[in-house]
């Protein structure tokens, strides 16, 4: 039986500013910010859709199992259908990516800002330095996250092409699976990294508002599910 597989989710928190006026340093960097997590509703929007292609991916898969091969032509059909699965869950993992890089874009336009904090603003300007170094690091381990996410894709694509062929062996097939756990395994390290480096955001992100005085209120917002449903995924906020 295959790893259940997992990515991380990031779902936005609306932040509504209230008695604010004007555009200082700090209010520049609060519009900034809350973009970079409007920016994100892609990655959040992905993440049902994903999960609905797991879902069916691993009925396939568990359905080809049980089969023997007096019914290859059944195990040839449902692989192929599996295989296109896979497929899709790449281009969904695509636009995950894709809502992330542009999301990290539109934050490093902060940086420049940070730097028109005037003087009385000491202790902000010191935890937007630690707010850019965690979201750089969270940053690089989504990275992390993209890519052993990918490597678990591609070996479920070739475990599909390998199940195509009569001649394959009991051991191969072992193996593979093998391999697609372990895969597996590195995502999930590589999301929990994800979640520590995001708590971290959200707690610094609150801090900075708070430092520079900014009247703002928080939404709740629901904690989201990893695809195995065990684990849980942090979110921006």
């Amino acid at each position: 039986m295959r790893l259940t597989k997992v990515v991380s989710l990031l779902a936005a928190t609306i932040f509504i500013l209230s008695a604010c006026s004007g555009q200082s340093a700090q209010e520049k960097i609060y519009d900034h910010l809350e973009k970079a997590v409007s920016l994100e509703d892609e990655f959040r929007k992905q993440q049902e859709p994903l999960k609905k292609l797991e879902q069916q991916e691993q009925e396939l898969y568990n359905q080809i199992i049980d089969l023997s091969m007096d019914e290859f032509d059944q195990i040839k059909k449902l692989s192929k259908e599996a295989a296109a699965l896979v497929e899709e869950r790449e281009e969904k993992l695509k636009l995950e990516k894709e809502s992330i890089d542009a999301a990290k874009e539109e934050f490093d336009k902060i940086k420049p800002l940070i730097e028109d904090l005037d003087e009385e603003q000491a202790e902000a300007k010191k935890i937007a330095e630690q707010l850019v170094e965690t979201m750089n690091s969270r940053y690089n381990a989504y990275q992390d996250l993209y890519k052993a996410y990918q490597k678990a894709l591609d070996l479920d694509k070739e475990l599909y092409e390998m199940l195509q062929q009569k001649d394959l062996t009991q051991e191969e097939l072992q193996q593979q699976v093998k391999s697609i756990n372990e895969s597996y395994s590195a995502v999930i390290e590589a999301n929990e990294q994800f979640n520590t480096y995001t708590k971290e955001y959200n707690e610094l992100k609150k801090q900075f508002y708070e430092a520079v005085g900014l009247d703002v209120t928080y939404e709740d917002s629901a904690e989201s599910e990893s695809k195995d449903n065990k684990n849980k995924s942090e979110e921006a906020e």
